[in-house]
């Protein structure tokens, strides 16, 4: 019989951890109590990116909360006898978001092209009016821009910073503001792209049928080789038991 989480528990996947939990959005709000700390949302493809990647690796094993992004994550935690649900990042990204909205923490975003980012911010400001926007700046920088940057953004005091920059780059990124930090930081991805309305989420239908990896594909073929990763991982947690 499968064990069903009631508190957050650090296990591990192909040696990667991940942390299981019956609320995803409450252990986010609980670590920013605490003083915060970074999120990473874990997939069957940044799962297999870890292991062939020190610094991705190393970034996730120190991130003080990580979430089952991924079906495939999923899948292998059922194997452990760990029922959990799937929870998207952009979900949790997006929740804590209206959070913040209502608590009013000071929200900081960096990523996405310029045009996406602009866009952004008008829909945010439209969709949550409460929203404390207090530095916003694409990822498209001069390398020798990014010192100035992260001075700006930590300057900005922030409760929470969300960065689509891609994996694992936003993972290492993140990471390597180390002590520097405060509030939650969290890698999203694609995030930005859906929320300024560049780029759509998959249907329902195949968030269901857990086929949101095709959506993707169809939507950028260029990533074919990127989704060798999926059976590698499959494969993978097989052999492992």
């Amino acid at each position: 019989m499968a064990t069903i989480a009631t508190q957050p528990q650090r296990t591990r996947v192909l040696g990667v951890p991940v942390h299981v939990c019956p609320d995803v959005l409450a252990a986010a709000i609980d670590l920013q109590r605490g003083g915060g700390g970074q999120i990473v949302t874990l997939n069957a493809e940044m799962t297999m990116a870890a292991l062939a990647d020190p610094a991705l690796g190393a970034a996730i094993e120190a991130a003080s909360l990580v979430i089952p992004d991924g079906s495939g994550v999923v899948w292998a935690l059922g194997r452990q006898r760990l029922r959990v649900r799937r929870s998207p990042g952009i979900e949790l990204a997006w929740s804590l978001l209206e959070t913040a909205a209502q608590q009013g923490w000071r929200v900081a975003l960096v990523g996405a092209s310029a045009p996406v980012m602009d866009q952004l911010a008008a829909r945010l400001k439209a969709r949550l009016p409460a929203l404390q926007l207090v530095f916003r700046a694409h990822g498209y920088q001069r390398p020798d821009a990014w010192p100035e940057l992260e001075r700006q953004l930590l300057a900005s005091r922030p409760d929470l910073v969300l960065v689509a920059l891609g994996v694992p780059r936003q993972e290492t990124w993140i990471a390597a503001q180390g002590n520097r930090r405060r509030g939650l930081w969290m890698g999203v991805g694609g995030s930005f792209d859906v929320w300024a309305g560049v780029k759509q989420r998959a249907p329902g239908w195949m968030s269901s049928l857990q086929i949101e990896w095709l959506y993707r594909l169809l939507q950028e073929p260029q990533r074919w080789r990127r989704m060798l990763a999926l059976p590698a991982f499959a494969w993978a947690v097989l052999k492992g038991g």
